[in-house]
Formats: C-alpha cells, structure tokens, sequence
C-alpha cells in the first residue's frame, strides 16, 4: 500500500459487524478529508454480511484510497465458507455503486472486494 492512505479492522462475525464496519469506514474517510459516497453503507454492509454468513470466528475489513477510489476488501478468515453463486455477491456490489468488484475463495476464506468511486 505503498504511497496510499489505509486502515484495516478485525470484527467478530456478529450481526453487528456491518453497522460496526460502516462507522469505521465512514469515520476513516471523513478522517481522511474525504466524503462518503453515496450508498457506502449498503456496499460495506453488503460485503461484511457476505463474509459474516461464512461462519467464521472473525472477519477483517481493510480500505485503501488512491486515485478519487477508495478500495474495500473484506475477509472471511474460515477455510471452508458458504459459497453463494458469484454472480449474485458481485451484482448486488454493483447495484449498490461498486465501480468494480471481484471475489476469490483462498484456502484461508473468501476474499471479497469493491472499488468505489469517491468523486461524484
């Protein structure tokens, strides 16, 4: 993450965790100097229950900005997760104003990641 501001967080995979994630992420930003787009609550809260419905432990959330985007990923940290139909996370992450977005299941859990555009 060389030359771009980034944050990262560990959250228990509680129903919470998408509110939680959400206020980080806005706080962040707004630390930043920069405005939440709209619609970052439902893409953050989308891509955190995505990873929370694995049934792991914990999940982790981290953002990068670079270039007018801000780059969210978040993390299952469960080996053998739910695997919904890709095609369903990813076109929800676009309705909800993902400028590109993209999964992969590792052997360590499922990664899930949106770029947003942080200029209207």
């Amino acid at each position: 993450m060389k030359n771009r501001q980034g944050a990262a967080w560990s959250l228990e995979a509680q129903p919470w965790a998408p509110g939680k994630a959400v206020a980080e992420v806005t706080e962040r930003l707004g630390k930043w100097g920069l405005k939440r787009p709209d619609g970052l609550e439902a893409l953050v809260g989308h891509l955190v229950s995505t990873v929370v419905a694995d049934g792991g432990r914990h999940v982790s959330l981290h953002l990068a900005e670079q270039n007018d985007q801000a780059l969210l990923l978040a993390f299952s940290h469960h080996p053998r997760p739910h695997q919904p139909r890709d095609d369903d996370v990813l076109e929800r992450l676009r309705e909800l104003g993902a400028a590109s977005c993209g999964m992969e299941m590792t052997v360590d859990g499922r990664q899930v990641w949106a770029a947003v555009d942080l200029k209207a």
